[in-house]
């Protein structure tokens, strides 16, 4: 049953809904923790501490932060495989280009898949960079998430490649959220206008809400 579910366009299309609101309620609380650098070295760095010491002594140090990692990279890996095989299968169905173009879907909607692409290469820089110090500049210090943030947004490249895949997440939510309800069910002619405003809200908050990062160390205010 579970692969005929898969083997179906509804099937992926559902997994893609909920692994992408797994995701987004990630998104929303890895934000709110990283806007806490605004408030100093301290209590950012005290922040990153307690991410390794939930559920303790319940949970062993690090396990709960280890057992988030698994679920975020099992539903990356879901929400890309089911959008490359719809991709593909929407491909096959349709081998040869439309004669004439429409114009009438969204710019969103449109770089879903590019979006998509920029993503997938920005968690694996996002992680070299501040997760295991690989490809980090300045010198990377273990423990010290406050400092190693500061010397990432003190690189013109370290700006740029945050803030282009900042602004490609926005699109991907302000797309995906709208389109998740509608495969889940939520969507209606009468809940259409609110569902989209509540996705262009939430897109532009997260959007806004990252990029702050980078615009305080560039500005001075975080040092």
């Amino acid at each position: 049953m579970a692969r005929s579910i898969w083997d179906s366009s509804v099937g992926k299309k559902t997994v893609m809904a909920v692994s992408g609101i797994v995701m987004l309620l990630y998104l929303v609380a890895h934000m709110i923790g990283n806007l806490k650098i605004y408030f100093g070295a301290g209590e950012f760095n005290s922040y990153a501490h307690w991410l390794r010491t939930v559920g303790e002594p319940f949970m062993h140090y690090e396990w709960t932060l280890w057992l988030i990692r698994v679920v975020l990279v099992v539903a990356v890996v879901a929400h890309a495989t089911a959008a490359y095989q719809l991709s593909r299968r929407d491909i096959k169905a349709r081998p040869s280009k439309y004669v004439h173009k429409k114009a009438r879907t969204s710019y969103a909607t449109r770089t879903m898949r590019w979006g998509g692409i920029i993503l997938g290469l920005f968690i694996v820089w996002h992680i070299l960079d501040l997760t295991t110090g690989t490809v980090h500049s300045g010198g990377f210090q273990e423990g010290h998430p406050y400092q190693n943030v500061v010397d990432t947004f003190s690189t013109w490249y370290g700006n740029v490649i945050y803030i282009v895949a900042m602004l490609a997440l926005g699109l991907h939510i302000r797309h995906g959220f709208w389109s998740a309800a509608q495969t889940l069910g939520a969507g209606s002619r009468a809940r259409g206008r609110v569902l989209k405003t509540a996705a262009n809200v939430l897109a532009l908050l997260l959007t806004a809400g990252f990029i702050a990062v980078p615009v305080g160390v560039m500005t001075g205010v975080v040092s």
